[in-house]
Formats: C-alpha cells, sequence, structure tokens
C-alpha cells in the first residue's frame, strides 16, 4: 500500500503552526481524525507517550497509543516524528509510524506529513484498508485545511466544522431534488455538486497537495541539489524511503517529488542526535 503524503503551506508564523500542531488540546480541535488526544510528561529517554482516541457513536471510541519526538532544527524549520498502535478491538489501524516536517518560506509555513501503518484484522483488514486509506488520506488533507484557515483567518476550527457540513447537506440537497427530476438533470447537477470548487472559508482537501509515495516511481530518478526529507521508518524494514523534493518552486503543483529506495538498511540522519532519537522509537513499538 502506498504511503500518506500531505502537504499544504499555511501563511502564518513558523511559531504558531507548531503550538497549534504539538499542543494535545490544539491538535483535537482540528484535526477530523482524533476526537481526544492527550500526553504524557517525556519520559527518561526524553521521548514523549501519549494516548489518543476517535468516536464513532456514543459511547464507542477507538483509540491508541503512541510515542514522538519533536525538535526544532533551526528557527525556519522543525521535525516531529512518532509511532504510534491501535489498543482497541475495533482499531483498522494497527502498528505505523510517521512524521511532520515544518518549514518557513517566503509564502508561508510548509507543513507535511507523510505516515504509514499496517493494518490490523489479518486479511480482513487488508481488504478492508483498501477503501480506509483513500479515506483517511482525505481526513488529514481536510484536517490540514481546517488549520490553515484557522491559523491564516481565523477561522475556528468547530466553525469550520459546521459551514462544512452546512455546504455538504446544501450539495446532497442539490443531488437529490436533481434525481426526482430525472437522469437528464441528476448526471450534471451531481457532477457540478461533488467537483464544484471548494467554497471560500470551507475546508477542503482539495487544497493540499496529496501524493502516492510508491517505490515503483522512483526508478532511476535522481535530484542533485535537492532539499531531502527523511521519514521515520519502521524497525525490521529493508527498504529505506526518502522522499526528495526539487529546489525553487513552492506550489506544490509544480514541486517534482520522488520516492528514493535504498537497497537495505534504515535510513540514516546526518545528525547522529536525530539518529539515535529515531533508534529509540523504534524500539518502542516493533513492526
Amino acid at each position: 500500500m502506498d504511503r500518506i503524503y500531505v502537504e499544504t503551506v499555511v501563511r502564518a508564523p513558523l511559531d504558531a503552526v507548531w503550538a497549534a500542531t504539538q499542543d494535545p488540546a490544539a491538535h483535537q480541535r482540528w484535526d477530523a481524525r482524533f476526537t481526544t488526544i492527550e500526553r504524557a510528561p517525556a519520559g527518561p529517554d526524553g521521548l514523549r507517550r501519549f494516548g489518543y482516541s476517535t468516536t464513532l457513536l456514543p459511547g464507542l471510541h477507538i483509540g491508541g497509543i503512541g510515542v514522538y519526538a519533536a525538535e526544532r532544527v533551526s528557527p525556519t524549520t522543525a521535525t516531529s516524528a512518532l509511532r504510534f498502535a491501535g489498543t482497541h478491538p475495533l482499531a483498522l489501524i494497527g502498528t505505523g509510524s510517521g512524521y511532520w516536517r515544518y518549514r518557513q518560506t517566503t509564502d508561508g509555513v510548509q507543513f507535511l506529513t507523510g505516515y504509514d501503518y499496517r493494518p490490523a484484522w489479518g486479511r480482513l483488514g487488508r481488504i478492508a484498508d483498501i477503501a480506509f486509506r483513500p479515506l483517511i488520506g482525505w481526513a488529514t488533507a481536510w484536517s490540514f485545511d481546517r488549520l490553515r484557515l484557522w491559523l491564516e483567518h481565523g477561522v475556528r476550527p468547530e466553525v469550520a466544522l459546521g459551514r462544512a457540513i452546512a455546504t455538504t447537506a446544501v450539495r446532497l440537497l442539490a443531488i437529490a431534488g436533481a434525481v426526482a427530476l430525472g437522469a437528464r438533470v441528476a448526471v450534471p447537477v451531481t457532477a457540478l455538486a461533488l467537483y464544484l470548487t471548494p467554497v471560500p472559508f470551507v475546508p477542503s482537501a482539495l487544497r493540499c497537495c496529496m501524493r502516492a509515495i510508491t517505490a515503483a516511481s522512483s526508478a532511476g530518478i535522481s535530484a542533485p541539489n535537492a532539499v531531502e526529507y527523511r521519514p521515520f521508518e519502521p524497525a525490521g524494514v529493508r527498504r529505506a524511503n526518502r522522499i526528495v523534493m526539487s529546489p525553487g518552486s513552492e506550489d506544490p503543483s509544480k514541486r517534482r517529488m520522488w520516492s528514493i529506495c535504498a537497497s537495505s538498511g534504515s535510513s540514516t540522519s546526518p545528525d547522529s542526535s536525530h539518529s539515535r532519537t529515531r533508534s529509540a522509537l523504534a524500539n518502542q513499538f516493533p513492526v
């Protein structure tokens, strides 16, 4: 399965983006994937544990646990790497790992994430993940745009959610009315309702860059003088994926992205302390 990747540009100070994404109380407000996020103090190893849950129905909370390490590399860049595991019997996500990257640019903060996981439930989980993975990727992108609206325009996440529900309801009503009038009207109205340009100040996943990271697309590609972003890899995985973005344009539609696969071993960071942090994280949830 493809790794989930989402990127956006937030026209706000890096400190504001960092605070809204690293503070659990703020994070759970804009991220549709979680209802609650609770964080424990850092342990002797410097890693921070956290618990998360999503309420699907009244009384039904699907949750998990995780551990992460965050570092501000410089005043203009930052990284947060994590590992996580579902703990509820109904949790489709088994174990996984991912990262957040922040980079201050002239257009704003380039905020991106890449993560992957192994489905639970055995073969049934792998089948269910065919539909679930695109859905969780869409939820990630939608949430990133919800965060952007909050920090750029002051649209509170709760207000943004209400606007999204109202907009969706209007589109569904338009589709239902068109269907009642017959196929000749229903087809164009449905297409218009589904693919209509995102409404201003309403979150939309379409505003984010979503690219699937696959090994097949990386064969024979090199990127001299490129900026390299290395995701945190699960322990025991022989292939080391590196996301490489060409410098220059900050427009996601114009930037080239590749996944460079090493022959064996895990990727290492030039910063030995960061490499040790990655190793410590890997020991928390062996995959």
